[in-house]
């Protein structure tokens, strides 16, 4: 499946397909961990994408620079949807340290 054809949304869950967020399977978490760890390997895979795209359009091998734009934003995109999920996790967890205390 081609890297640039993914919503950001897609290119986190790793399977080209929205994956189930809603659907908590487990009480031990495993669910919620996989969904991030795909996450993280998406965002890997588009920004790996989007230098090797970048390192075509410097060097003259690139046919298409918009195909490298499109890279680069989606990369950038999901790079700040993961770090807002992680944010809001950190949240999560400090106001539940602070409701134990």
């Amino acid at each position: 499946m081609d890297p640039l054809a993914l919503t950001p949304v897609q290119a986190t869950t790793g399977t080209g397909y929205v994956s189930n967020v809603g659907g908590v399977q487990s009480t031990d978490g495993s669910s919620f961990a996989s969904s991030l760890t795909g996450a993280v390997d998406g965002l890997q895979q588009l920004q790996n994408t989007s230098n090797e795209l970048a390192i075509k359009a410097v060097t003259g091998d690139l046919a298409d620079i918009h195909n490298a734009t499109l890279a680069s934003t989606r990369a950038s995109v999901t790079l700040e949807l993961v770090a807002a999920v992680r944010n809001k996790g950190i949240d999560a967890f400090n106001e539940i340290m602070r409701m134990q205390a």
